[in-house]
This record gives C-alpha cells, structure tokens and sequence, in this order.
C-alpha cells in the first residue's frame, strides 16, 4: 500500500459516500493527511525518530521506535525516503515510499493496526481500511491543537476519527465501536507528522482497553 494508493482510495470513497457533486471534493482531514508535502521542511540527509508505545488492558505493552531516514538523491530530484517501522521480532515490512512528499509513518501506523484489527476480530483488513477511508471523507473532526516539541510551544492541526461508530456491521465488532483514532499534523516539525493515536476506553473508571502512540522525539541532521 502506497501513499499515491491510499489518496486514490480516498478520493473514490469520498464520491461514492455521495452523489452531490459538491460534496465529492477531497476533505479537509484528507487533504492534510494526504494531499500535504509533509517532508517540505525536512532536508537529507535526516533522520526522525519516533516512540511507539502500546498500552492498554487487552495485551501486553512495549515501547519501540521507528525511524525515517532521507538521504540525498543520487541525481537531482527529491530525497530517497526508507523507513524502518519497529525492531525485532515486532519490525513490519515498510510501505512503499512513491511520494516524497508524504511522511510514510503515517501508513506504515495504519497498516499496523489494520492488521491488529484483522487479527483481534478475524475481519478482513480491506474493511477495516475502507472504514478509517470513509471516515476521514465523511466524518473527521478536524480543530486546532497545541502540543510542545523540542521545548518549543507549536501549533498544529488535530484530525480525529471513530471509524466503527456508524458501521452497518457493528454487531460484528461491538468491543471495538469506541476505537478512536488521533492524527496530530504541523508544518513546524520536521517531517509535519507529530503523533498518532489509536485508543479504545474501557469501563468507566479502568485504564483503556487499547492506547497506542507514535510521537516524534527527534530529527538529528546529517545522519543516514
């Protein structure tokens, strides 16, 4: 799955969730996740690190990292952009990098949980994917958000999505209905990708049945 792919995807399932003309237009939750030049401000050769942390009460948690790393291209032209997406036993086979525009750890967070999803219920990932699709065409919350990084107070966008609360097929996965996902975006960080968020609550008063994060801690220049 590439990044061209899913801007495709979205594109057909923001016209197919209507037949008003006007309302086929790519949304703004979209736009930012996937029709922004998130690298713009990010020069090779760098390399960002991500935390990832995985909390919650349904499995067991771990930290790890990812890294993306932009090298210099061979020729004039964009920077080559690679990923490596966890370590280990738990590294995941990186998404294709076709634009070297798009911050890859973006798809390479989705792909994840749409195949923990998969997994968790026994559903089909190419549902599970249509369902964080429609949602950011139909349904996103998109407000501003303030976060800190580097030390510095920065301003951003937060776009935020429940892709199973209005699923026609929820009686198949009731326990996850209130899986919430956060994206947290800003052209004032390398790499305009701060964090993102996968969540489901639990009962109220106990720790969340699932919280998982990718937030960036850094960008060190020079390294490959």
């Amino acid at each position: 799955m590439t990044f061209s792919t899913w801007r495709r995807i979205a594109a057909i399932a923001c016209a197919l969730a209507t037949q008003n003309a006007a309302a086929q237009a790519i949304s703004q939750a979209e736009t930012l996740l996937f029709q922004t030049n998130h690298l713009q401000n990010a020069h090779a050769p760098l390399t960002l690190t991500y935390a990832f942390r995985k909390q919650g009460s349904l499995e067991a948690g771990f930290s790890d990292q990812v890294q993306v790393r932009l090298a210099p291209a061979a020729q004039q032209g964009p920077p080559a952009v690679t990923m490596q997406f966890l370590s280990g036993a738990r590294q995941r086979r990186a998404p294709d990098v076709d634009s070297p525009e798009g911050n890859p750890v973006l798809l390479g967070f989705l792909e994840r949980d749409i195949a923990e999803m998969a997994r968790q219920t026994g559903g089909a990932s190419n549902y599970f994917r249509k369902r964080i699709r429609l949602a950011l065409a139909e349904s996103a919350q998109v407000r501003p958000r303030r976060f800190s990084y580097a030390g510095a107070s920065i301003d951003g966008r937060e776009v935020v999505i429940e892709p199973y609360r209005d699923d026609p097929l929820r009686q198949r996965f009731e326990a996850y209905v209130g899986k919430r996902y956060t994206f947290v975006v800003s052209a004032q960080v390398p790499g305009g990708v701060y964090q993102v968020e996968a969540a489901l609550a639990g009962a109220a008063g106990a720790a969340p049945l699932i919280d998982e994060t990718l937030t960036l801690v850094g960008a060190e220049a020079g390294k490959r």
